[in-house]
């Protein structure tokens, strides 16, 4: 990597965009988006579907959406919906967690010309569903309602064959104003668990086993609302590669493992490749550190030079120049963060140095704009900052 970011750093020099950057790399993102298109060839009993906050930005999502032939997202944050509605003619929208009555109320009657819109609201009980109807009483919709289902992440949602057999007679008694969409079970936790507790084999056979009893549920007792179009939504990044090899879901949501921030080193994911990173200039360089209050350590050898780069405490790690970390002692900055790295290592100031995200979804957001670096040119894209 490090030619890479040799390479980079030249480039950004020679762009006059002195100023933090968030930047995906074309070739990465291209070679993920590869493989994803692989193993959905050969897992062709699901539809993919990509995760809007993981990827926010409009001209990302419009290229993933071409490269793996979709128009199906997964929304979790209400101001992303019209982007979204409004950009893509074919568009599928599922919603990741449940939204408060009101949003839905308040989307509604602003925005008069989306009643017809593709969307399935996820509903996690009984409660939650009587609201909704009564918003499609108010506006005389006819609401697709997706059912959030516990699989064994526990983080709500239906945990009982007797929940689900009360929403899904509510719906059938609701014809005019609720059709079933289908279902959503979200299975993060089968690769985060420690494998003494339970190895990821058995964790996912398991959350399948879950899945499929409340598909039964819907398909033996209430036949009337079965369709082979129903939305059986599953997976997420973490657990992509275990449902392209088999899975009782149809249709696959995942995000974040294209850019591959490092939350998602794993070795179901090892393939992928970082696309993901943040850079910012050199603001001053110093022989070494110099801690407040104590001077009497100036005198001592010191193994590090002092950088002061442009912002900081992302959520992300140092990654270039080699060696370079934040000082524990010196404390972290949001204005002017001070990093070490190696004596040797030759930097000044106005140069580079780089950083990988952990998450993608709390990084994008926080930048203007989202650089796509391409033939060593950079590519300005904006980005949802909600």
């Amino acid at each position: 990597m490090n030619n890479f970011f040799e390479q980079l750093n030249r480039d950004l020099k020679q762009s006059n965009g002195a100023l933090p950057r968030l930047i995906v790399d074309d070739q990465a993102l291209e070679q993920n988006l590869q493989y994803v298109a692989k193993k959905l060839k050969y897992g062709s009993h699901l539809q993919p579907r990509i995760v809007v906050k993981s990827l926010a930005c409009l001209a990302l999502l419009k290229t993933i959406s071409l490269k793996l032939s979709t128009q199906r997202f997964m929304v979790f944050h209400m101001p992303q919906l019209l982007p979204i509605l409004e950009n893509f003619s074919d568009v599928d929208v599922l919603f990741g967690k449940p939204m408060p009555v009101s949003i839905v109320q308040h989307f509604y009657a602003m925005n008069q010309n989306c009643r017809q819109a593709d969307i399935q609201w996820l509903i996690d009980s009984k409660a939650r569903l009587l609201q909704y109807l009564g918003v499609a009483k108010q506006f005389s919709l006819t609401l697709k309602i997706n059912i959030e289902i516990d699989v064994g992440l526990h983080r709500g949602g239906v945990r009982s064959d007797f929940a689900l057999i009360e929403i899904l007679r509510l719906i059938e008694q609701n014809p005019e104003h609720l059709v079933l969409a289908g279902l959503m079970g979200y299975d993060a936790h089968v690769t985060k668990l420690p494998s003494v507790i339970k190895k990821i084999d058995v964790a996912y056979r398991e959350s399948q086993d879950i899945y499929q009893n409340y598909k039964n549920i819907i398909q033996q007792q209430f036949p009337h609302l079965w369709r082979a179009d129903l939305c059986f939504n599953g997976g997420g990044s973490p657990t992509f590669y275990l449902h392209v090899e088999q899975s009782v879901c149809n249709d696959l949501s995942f995000g974040s493992m294209l850019l591959k921030p490092s939350d998602f080193d794993s070795d179901g994911l090892s393939v992928l490749q970082a696309a993901l990173w943040i850079s910012t200039p050199v603001l001053k360089v110093l022989p070494f550190t110099q801690l407040p209050g104590l001077a009497v350590l100036d005198k001592l050898p010191h193994s590090s030079k002092a950088l002061f780069v442009y912002g900081g405490y992302w959520m992300a790690h140092y990654v270039y120049p080699r060696g370079i970390h934040p000082h524990a002692l010196y404390g972290r900055s949001t204005n002017q963060e001070m990093v070490n790295v190696p004596k040797n290592t030759e930097i000044a100031v106005d140069d580079f140095v780089f950083l990988r995200p952990t998450q993608s979804e709390a990084i994008i957001p926080q930048f203007h704009k989202l650089y796509c670096y391409k033939n060593r040119d950079f590519e300005a894209w904006e980005t949802f900052r909600e």
